[in-house]
């Protein structure tokens, strides 16, 4: 018979002692437990001793969370939170340096644990945290178990980071301001930095006077990775929570600094890939850097402003600068209306009598006036071409220039999400974007002259303005897949993707859909499902045995914090546990915590799960409910809570859950997985049929033949 709900069998050690091997009664009080091990072991004062968990994390066993104990799980009998606080509390307080040494060690290490850091916290531990760093005496091996025990007990948020003085902080920013000191204490340093620049506006701002950029620009370009991480995290942070204006002002020291061509060459080209944490900062850079946009994009044209009517003045100018040369006295004032207007239509505006109409639509507003004057500015040549080849040509066959540029710009900003918040787990950045300072200008500036190419590809009219443009954004959506190293690269590649090519791919495309529609195709599709559902099933459950390094978020920051998750190969237990950073892919044995496949019960994904409940209401973002997801396991309906690195992971990680629970596969990625299948099943069957009409209907069975007389008899021939 299986045990009762209540009784969980164990094992429990102690140094220099024979194990015992227990039933644990969940209804009786852990003190009484204690009191029956300590008995068991002849020792006295039970009260000074504690359980805690044998491997992994080692988290010390309480009344709170003495449920999450599994049958089979291996404790360890050690002294209780209460007397190692005490303990380490006079410890870091002696004159000897071994000690003290140690005793910040084990503080460090003791530091994850909640119930061991609220006993800590309780005895005024954390102000000789404070003394240590803000005397200054210490330094080396010692500083840096400081910083590390103090930057653990911040995380149980057991006090505010407001509270911390102003001393204390300008030291933490002296370790960073200086190359004086070891790498280790500089990234613990920066990592305490980032933590609190998002708590509040005032430690921002002290921060950011602090905080000289050079040195933060000079950790970035360290060789240590990790410091290299460390320092690009608190650049992020300080970005992300800065107004509009000293953001603005930061990017802007950033392109005097040329940070982003070092980030393409050294960073993103470098030896090694840029990891998930990289990625992830890299995307908010090219996102903040991109936002700055957000501010002309929402601001329609004012047409009494004169520093805006000038810059579109300067557009005709540069243009028909041959006649603006002719003296203002030559014609009369409605004549030299009238000129302007005509150019203006040669241009082409819309409203040519009085072209800031143009603008007055936002987005994309006074983003695509700056687009324009920057293609004329800094292409002259390619810009005059654009618009006296087509002011040259019939009417009805004349690209127009600022019609275009109006819709372009709106449609680069879409493709861009300028304007949009930055996501808390996307990766996806474009390496293009950190070649060069003016990236989305000279993104402009190829695709306005794309524009034109199609434009004479299609020899489209005025009538066909929708479908260029619909062409042309396919165009770069296309080329933006292959993620182009760099502009050039990217300007060759959409280039070569012209409206012939475009229409190739549609027709491919068509071709296939409708071949795929006939009748007796559908029904073979029918037929190949359950296989090919059976494979991908067996690749969902492959995956979850090779397993994901997944990350903590909290509502108040990106975590560091990793752990692993896998399935084991006989697909009968989850295993799972924390991992260090640098951990690819940890063996099965040293992820101490499981559950077994049998004791699942539900898959939550979504704002069902409870980790997205727990988060502050109105502000969980909304990429990571669609990351999230949650196992219920055992009869007490505990969860295991996920966040996914990305959609596919998701995708996959949802549909083996769904596996093992017995249900079907349900995320986007198994339609996708069981498409492609089909359609390369269905081609290699359908191979020898190839330019062969398939009929809707089979063809009619013949009647059976009037006798069989043409058969031939083989027991007489063997006779």
């Amino acid at each position: 018979m299986p045990p009762p709900k209540d009784v969980v069998k164990i094992a429990i050690q102690m140094v220099g002692a024979i194990p015992q091997l227990i039933e644990l009664q969940q209804t009786k009080p852990l003190a009484s437990v204690l009191k029956d091990v300590c008995d068991a072991w002849s020792l006295p004062n039970a009260e000074h001793y504690a359980l805690q968990y044998a491997d992994g994390r080692q988290t010390y066993i309480t009344e709170s969370n003495r449920r999450d104990i599994k049958n089979g799980s291996i404790l360890r009998l050690t002294t209780s939170p209460g007397q190692e606080a005490e303990r380490l509390y006079i410890g870091i307080q002696s004159k000897n340096v071994d000690v003290k040494t140690d005793s910040l060690k084990k503080l460090a290490s003791l530091s994850q644990d909640i119930t061991f850091a609220q006993e800590y916290v309780n005895r005024n531990g954390l102000k000789q945290i404070y003394s240590i760093v803000e005397e200054g005496k210490d330094a080396g091996e010692m500083l840096a178990h400081t910083l590390k025990a103090f930057t653990q007990l911040m995380e149980h948020d057991f006090i505010s980071w407001e509270n911390l003085s102003t001393v204390f902080i300008k030291k933490i920013v002296s370790y960073v301001n200086t190359n004086a000191v070891d790498a280790s204490i500089q990234q613990l340093s920066l990592s305490v930095l980032e933590n609190m620049v998002p708590t509040s506006h005032t430690l921002f701002k002290l921060v950011k006077e602090e905080v000289m950029l050079d040195h933060l620009l000079t950790h970035l370009q360290a060789t240590n990775a990790q410091l290299q991480l460390k320092a690009m995290a608190l650049l992020i942070a300080l970005l992300l929570n800065a107004t509009d204006a000293e953001r603005r002002d930061m990017i802007d020291y950033l392109k005097e600094k040329k940070i982003r061509q070092f980030i393409h060459k050294n960073i993103i080209h470098g030896s090694e890939p840029p990891g998930d944490e990289m990625a992830h900062y890299l995307y908010v850079l090219q996102s903040v850097s991109l936002n700055l946009c957000e501010h002309r994009m929402k601001m329609s044209m004012d047409p009494y402003s004169q520093e805006q009517r000038d810059l579109l003045q300067s557009l005709r100018q540069t243009a028909f600068e041959l006649e603006s040369e002719v003296p203002v006295g030559t014609f009369s004032t409605e004549r030299r209306r009238s000129l302007c207007a005509k150019e203006f239509r040669k241009l082409g505006f819309m409203n040519n009598s009085n072209p800031a109409e143009d603008f007055r639509r936002a987005p994309p507003g006074l983003l695509a006036l700056d687009n324009m004057v920057y293609f004329s500015r800094n292409t002259p040549n390619a810009y005059s071409r654009f618009v006296l080849e087509n002011s040259s040509r019939e009417d009805k066959h004349e690209c127009p220039f600022a019609r275009s540029s109006i819709q372009l710009t709106l449609i680069l900003c879409e493709i861009l999400h300028i304007g949009e918040p930055c996501s808390e787990t996307a990766q996806a950045f474009y390496p293009m974007f950190f070649g060069q300072d003016h990236f989305f200008e000279e993104l402009f500036c190829i695709c306005i002259q794309l524009v034109n190419k199609t434009w004479k590809e299609m020899r489209a009219t005025q009538e066909d303005f929708n479908k260029v443009m619909q062409v042309v954004r396919e165009q770069i959506t296309r080329t933006l897949t292959f993620k182009p190293s760099s502009l050039e690269l990217f300007k060759t590649k959409v280039n070569a993707l012209n409206y012939s090519e475009i229409l190739k791919l549609r027709q491919t495309e068509r071709l296939h859909q409708e071949e795929t529609l006939a009748v007796p195709v559908l029904e073979l599709r029918e037929k190949l499902k359950p296989e090919l559902l059976e494979l991908i099933r067996q690749q969902r459950l492959l995956h979850l045995c090779e397993g994901t390094l997944f990350r903590k978020i909290s509502s108040r920051r990106r975590q560091d914090k990793l752990w692993y998750c896998r399935l084991s190969p006989n697909h009968k237990v989850l295993h799972y546990g924390d991992v260090e950073e640098g951990v690819q892919s940890p063996p099965i044995e040293t992820l101490p915590e499981k559950i077994p496949v049998a004791d699942m019960k539900m898959l939550l994904v979504g704002k069902e799960c409870p980790h997205t409940k727990e988060k502050s209401s109105g502000k969980q973002n909304k990429d990571v409910l669609e990351l999230a997801f949650s196992i219920v396991h055992d009869v007490e309906e505990y969860c295991l809570n996920f966040i996914a690195p990305n959609r596919y992971e998701f995708c996959l990680w949802t549909d083996g859950l769904n596996v093992l629970l017995g249900k079907e596969m349900t995320s986007e990625r198994t339609q996708t997985d069981l498409d492609v299948l089909l359609s390369m099943e269905l081609k290699l069957r359908l191979l020898d049929l190839e330019n062969i009409h398939i009929p809707d209907r089979p063809p009619p069975i013949p009647k059976p033949p009037s006798n069989l007389n043409f058969c031939y008899d083989f027991s007489q021939a063997e006779q």
